[in-house]
């Protein structure tokens, strides 16, 4: 991979460039030869099965799994120090303290960080029903994920990356919610790229989709296009491929 803070060409749109991006944890092949762009201002979901490699390419592009092979440039630059702050990652994972209530983790969290916007918190927040007041061990897994959603949409990164945001979440305030937060960031150059495997909720936010199956790209492309050519939806479509 290359380790060089030297910034590469990747176009004025461009905000995420992923070159043949492959990764081994020990015998198992998580990622295979993967390549991919994602452009300012849009939201692209990375579908898949649980196993295909999500998490993986995830972490990669956030600087926290190291590829066996490939390249990611963030606005140019391969992940490191000069890339940290311009990536916003929600990991799939509870990273949150028990002893805090939703109001002590926000004010912690937002300490790190000079992009965070306050006015976007107060809209999450509200978006999201989080009472500030609640203590995170009193919450259950879907309020503990909204709460993580406030933590990672509050803030200006150029890119959010977002590991399966709808787990715990009640499956009639999941499309509710993105569509909202979505609607949050339609103005601005800020790229969405949410995996997650519940794709019926998140389908109408989609730009553009990403299938993955074992590690490897199987089909990539505008949404609606996809839809139109395979005369399906992208949720039909992936109970096909994945059958």
């Amino acid at each position: 991979m290359n380790e060089s803070n030297q910034a590469v060409e990747t176009g004025d749109e461009v905000l995420l460039r992923v070159e043949h991006l492959s990764k081994r944890y020990l015998r198992a092949q998580a990622l295979k030869d993967a390549t991919l762009e994602i452009r300012k201002g849009t939201v692209t979901g990375l579908l898949g099965p649980n196993g295909s490699g999500k998490s993986t390419l995830l972490k990669c592009i956030a600087g926290l799994c190291r590829p066996s092979s490939g390249r990611i440039f963030i606005n140019g630059r391969a992940p490191g120090i000069h890339t940290k702050r311009q990536v916003a990652y929600l990991p799939e994972v509870d990273p949150l303290y028990p002893w805090m209530t939703a109001r002590q983790t926000i004010e912690f969290v937002k300490s790190f960080y000079d992009d965070w916007d306050d006015r976007k918190e107060a809209n999450i927040l509200e978006i999201a029903k989080v009472d500030p007041s609640m203590p995170v061990r009193a919450m259950s897994k879907g309020q503990k994920a909204r709460l993580r959603l406030v933590l990672t949409m509050s803030r200006n990164a150029p890119l959010i990356l977002m590991d399966e945001p709808l787990s715990g979440i009640d499956p009639p305030s999941r499309s509710k919610i993105l569509n909202a937060i979505v609607s949050e960031y339609s103005e601005t150059e800020q790229a969405i790229l949410l995996a997650t495997h519940e794709v019926s909720e998140a389908e109408s936010i989609f730009d553009r989709v990403i299938f993955l199956h074992e590690g490897q790209i199987r089909l990539m492309g505008d949404a609606e296009e996809i839809r139109k050519q395979y005369n399906s939806s992208i949720q039909g479509l992936l109970e096909e491929v994945y059958a």
